[in-house]
């Protein structure tokens, strides 16, 4: 494949803000799609034993959603080379979680975003996304 431009885009922009309801089936659903059967992703009464409020989501399904939260910002051709994620507060069912993300690198064909996403807790994830444009 031949690579495309990018859309014309500058260090600092900003992308819109992505607002995630979690859900218990979001949170249940992408453990069981990413083959995680972790009890404290799917089992409420297990998760308390371990000392958690509810069950929580897993790192995986958040890997799933900033990928999916930068790829829809910058256009169908935008192709994920590397995400690095950190967790941080726990998201439970019952909770939004807001993405936002802002333009750190835009070098010819490629982007590097950052992107944090917070919840009632406070900051469930950090992270960069690198995006290079691809298309016919």
């Amino acid at each position: 494949m031949k690579p495309m431009s990018s859309p014309v885009l500058r260090p600092g922009d900003e992308l819109p803000r992505l607002t995630v309801e979690i859900t218990r089936t979001l949170i249940v659903a992408g453990a069981l799609a990413s083959r995680d059967f972790q009890d404290v992703h799917h089992d409420p009464e297990l998760a308390r034993d371990k000392g958690a409020p509810d069950v929580f989501m897993n790192i995986l399904t958040t890997n799933g959603l900033v990928g999916r939260y930068v790829t829809d910002h910058l256009g169908p051709t935008a192709v994920l080379r590397k995400i690095a994620i950190r967790l941080g507060a726990p998201n439970h069912p019952g909770d939004t979680m807001v993405l936002r993300g802002r333009l750190r690198d835009v070098t010819g064909d490629s982007a590097v975003v950052e992107v944090t996403g917070d919840n009632g807790l406070g900051r469930h994830v950090t992270g960069t996304v690198t995006v290079t444009w691809e298309g016919p």
